[in-house]
């Protein structure tokens, strides 16, 4: 029987600072340009390109290869499951941090 979507769980392989920023700027998107999303984080393509590597082995993003205007492009989501697992680490995050009034 698979989690809920929204329990919290931390997870170790979003939670390294490029790939937890990598899931934020793609959460609230449908999907980002591999370029958009590099210059939004400041990260050279190799750096980016490993993180989203790491995520994509995992079933958490998916990166689609386009031509547009003659031009190739890629574009960047997180997968449904990526998209849980990191509602899932966020929660986790939060009870973490959440003090005891």
């Amino acid at each position: 029987m698979s989690a809920p979507s929204n329990q919290a769980k931390f997870d170790e392989l979003i939670h390294a600072p490029v790939r937890l920023r990598i899931c934020a700027s793609l959460a609230p998107l449908q999907w980002a340009e591999f370029a958009q999303l590099r210059d939004s984080l400041g990260v050279a393509d190799s750096v980016l390109s490993k993180h989203l590597k790491q995520l994509t082995d995992a079933g958490y993003a998916n990166v689609e290869r386009f031509i547009k205007a003659g031009r190739s492009h890629v574009r960047v989501a997180l997968t449904v499951e990526g998209r849980k697992a990191y509602v899932g680490h966020v929660a986790a995050l939060r009870a973490m941090t959440e003090t005891v009034g």
